[in-house]
């Protein structure tokens, strides 16, 4: 009996339309990744479990993929890690790869690596895709794409700056209108520990006020008992849960906030210069805010870390990064400190496609089909397709004399805007007949003049 075909959860096909999109998001983002001077690379599908294990935090480790040992690796697994419930231990013996996480520790591992070839502050994009063992849910995925963006060899604030300009331009070039990216300092977490008191605990709270979103004021105050902070370090931190006031006024009580502790002042003063910066520069539809509970779960984050979100859908962050400086120390290669941000290209497409953003445009591959009927009015056709397409214009032929209402539905199902008919009287006049399809329009025309219409179209 045969079953059904499907996929995993999380996962998903692309039909053509879809892909033109995609594609569209794709291409917007790479264009204005190389316009600020940022240089393509690419990494593994596959790493080293060695490579991703320990660099997310617990939650990102729990979410690798892991890649089953084969043959006579399998057979030397650790099977009394098993009876013994050495889960970690017996999960080693089996897997020493897995699925990369993200982008951003392969290409830490990748400029160790390359250290020598690469000229620095080295300036990199990457669009490949990712996966995480999450629960699938809207905007979640277990297999989807990363857009990142990194300079690494500088500590330059003004590289924070153009990556806050480039979140700008990429989302308001696709047309997101209303959106916010959020700003802070994990320097500014570490002073907020610091304060508290519970300076160890730095990773459980930052792990706990990164959910306030997600489970509210209560659910994070009961996940940091939870983790053991104690009362006194929440009673100090809770009032943080519910500050107002713009940026300037937020600089202003957080400075107090945090007045004696260094590290923490530094944060602030690192946040300022930026927030200083851009608010002489401007910026086209982005909402610049600091946000005192933004710390971003995973811990190789040292420095300025962001997020944004799309103010009129109900979705988790759409982009996110920041700065880390101890990233390529964990490959062995100190003082390389790094700063990079990622667009989550699956779940912008998600807001595009319900704010309705997508280029009608973009729906055909195909700008004109020639109708097939017959061998000579199609051998005819078949010099002027190769015109078209020396001219850059995407055309096909119908592949057999079909009944014109097939063939007209052929054309109607791929969206294509134009339909060429060429039957004895047009190739005695050499001319063409071409029907618009989205007004019905009809014209007679000359090559040269279609040919002219179609290369002036948008």
């Amino acid at each position: 009996m045969s079953t059904k075909p499907s996929i995993l959860k999380g996962t998903r096909d692309f039909l053509p339309s879809t892909m033109a999109k995609r594609n569209f998001i794709f291409s917007t983002i790479k264009t204005v990744f190389e316009k600020y001077g940022y240089a393509p690379i690419e990494t593994p599908t596959i790493e080293k479990t060695e490579t991703l294990m320990g660099k997310y935090g617990e939650e990102g480790d729990r979410l690798i993929f892991r890649v089953l040992n084969l043959g006579d690796k399998l057979a030397k697994a650790d099977v009394n890690a098993l009876k013994e419930a050495h889960l970690v231990r017996f999960a080693n013996s089996i897997s020493d790869k897995a699925l990369r996480y993200d982008l951003t520790v392969p290409f830490a591992r990748f400029v160790v690596q390359h250290q020598n070839d690469l000229t620095f502050p080295f300036k990199r994009y990457q669009i490949q895709p990712v996966w995480r063992a999450d629960r699938p849910q809207k905007g979640r995925y277990r297999e989807f794409y990363q857009c990142d963006v990194d300079v690494v060899g500088s500590e330059s604030l003004l590289y924070e700056i153009e990556l806050i300009q480039i979140f700008d331009e990429v989302l308001s070039n696709l047309g997101v209108n209303d959106f916010t990216i959020k700003f802070n300092n994990r320097k500014i977490l570490t002073g907020i520990a610091e304060v508290c008191g519970q300076a160890d605990k730095l990773t459980d709270i930052t792990v706990a006020i990164d959910k306030l979103d997600k489970i509210g004021k209560d659910g994070v105050i009961k996940e940091l008992k939870d983790r053991g902070v104690n009362d006194t370090a929440i009673n100090i931190i809770n009032p943080l849960f519910e500050l107002e006031g713009n940026n300037d006024e937020l600089v202003v009580k957080m400075t107090e906030f945090l007045k004696e502790s260094k590290v923490g002042l530094k944060g602030i003063e690192e946040l300022t210069y930026v927030l200083d910066r851009i608010k002489k520069l401007g910026l086209n539809k982005a909402k610049l805010s600091f946000e005192v509970t933004l710390a971003r779960g995973l811990s190789y984050y040292t420095g300025a870390i962001f997020e944004v979100v799309a103010n009129q859908v109900k979705m988790g962050s759409i982009c996110g990064g920041g700065r880390y400086d101890n990233l390529t120390e964990l490959f062995g290669l100190k003082g390389m400190s790094g700063v990079g941000v990622s667009f989550g290209a699956d779940r912008i497409y998600d807001v595009m496609t319900e704010l309705n953003l997508f280029p009608k445009s973009l729906t055909s591959s195909t700008q004109v089909l020639f109708i097939n009927f017959g061998e000579k009015e199609q051998d005819y056709s078949l010099s002027i397709l190769k015109l078209l397409r020396n001219h850059q214009i995407s055309a096909e032929i119908y592949p057999t004399s079909a009944k014109m209402k097939k063939q007209m539905k052929y054309a109607n199902d791929k969206q294509i805007p134009y339909v060429v008919m060429i039957g004895s009287n047009e190739i005695e006049t050499n001319t063409i007949t071409y029907k618009e399809m989205e007004t019905g329009e009809q014209n007679n025309s000359s090559l040269n003049n279609f040919i002219t219409l179609l290369t002036k179209l948008p």
